[in-house]
């Protein structure tokens, strides 16, 4: 097996082969004047089993681009088969029609990708069910939800003070999983109205008992108002303390500045996407998924 990775998240396809006893295989990224990108992987591939770990995360159309030229040079090289690790998938809230007129832009990017020659997927927490559908090519989706278990029965975090919360409806399977997780740990749902034009949340309440300690658990952080605005409806209605957990740090514009001055006391989210240090925060913790993404890769 061969191993590759974009620019996205070399940090987290390092630990992936560190945790598997591999090395990265050779590749080269260079970026015209022109900002067009031309992509070689180095050394022969032939009848070899490969892998690409990339993250379509911010700035997602390159970092889709460069997934699809590896997986074509990989695919024109003669590789038996390449495997796309894509621990973030980019385009993934935009998974059907919204409003007439509207491109439905996950299908799109996953066309590109099975048509530049990838045989298998493996992604993280998906926004939704459903997303797996869109796939024609197999897929595999792991989760961040045991991590999370982990961190927070070692916390001490037991079902006498702690509630977890869905931040919105559609996070009630994922929820659901996480209780079960933690001897069916009590938990709660926040109910919001989104703009479907701006993408602006514009009420957030909730429904259910609130504990001393309130956790949130959702697949991504964007903005960071959802989250902030429950935190500030949470501490009003009897939580002490409210930790949000994510898998997907996307972290975008003011994100880090807005949750790092809310009531949300720990931010506690994976390296599925790569954290730069300028959106680093004193409240945020971050759990690597390196070796859940390892194991899965020796199966």
């Amino acid at each position: 097996m061969k191993i590759y990775a974009g620019s996205a998240n070399l940090s987290l396809a390092e630990a992936v082969t560190d945790a598997m006893g591999e090395t990265l295989s050779e590749r080269e990224i260079f970026v015209f004047p022109d900002g067009e990108r031309r992509v070689r992987v180095v050394g022969p591939v032939v009848d070899e089993e490969t892998v690409i770990i990339q993250p379509t995360s911010p700035p997602v159309d390159r970092h889709y681009l460069e997934l699809l030229f590896l997986a074509d040079g990989l695919k024109r090289s003669g590789a038996r088969s390449v495997t796309a690790v894509v621990p973030y998938l980019g385009y993934q809230r935009q998974d059907h029609v919204f409003r007439d007129g509207e491109a439905v832009s996950l299908d799109v990017v996953v066309r590109a990708m099975e048509s530049a020659g990838i045989d298998r997927f493996i992604v993280f927490d998906l926004h939704s069910v459903k997303i797996a559908e869109v796939f024609q090519r197999p897929v595999r989706e792991l989760s961040a939800l045991a991590e999370f278990a982990k961190l927070i029965k070692d916390r001490g975090w037991d079902n006498d003070e702690a509630v977890l919360v869905s931040p919105d409806m559609g996070g009630i399977r994922r929820i659901k999983e996480l209780s079960e997780m933690l001897d069916n740990m009590p938990y709660v749902t926040v109910v919001k109205d989104r703009d479907l034009s701006t993408g602006n949340v514009e009420a957030v309440s909730f429904d259910g008992e609130i504990k001393k300690r309130a956790i949130m658990v959702d697949d991504m952080i964007s903005s960071g108002k959802t989250m902030v605005e429950a935190a500030r409806l949470l501490r009003q209605n009897g939580a002490e303390e409210v930790i949000a957990m994510a898998t997907h740090a996307i972290f975008s514009k003011e994100a880090p500045e807005l949750l790092e001055n809310s009531l949300i006391s720990q931010v506690i989210v994976t390296d599925t996407v790569y954290v730069p240090k300028e959106k680093l925060f004193q409240k945020l913790g971050i759990v690597s998924v390196s070796g859940v993404i390892a194991k899965a890769l020796k199966v």
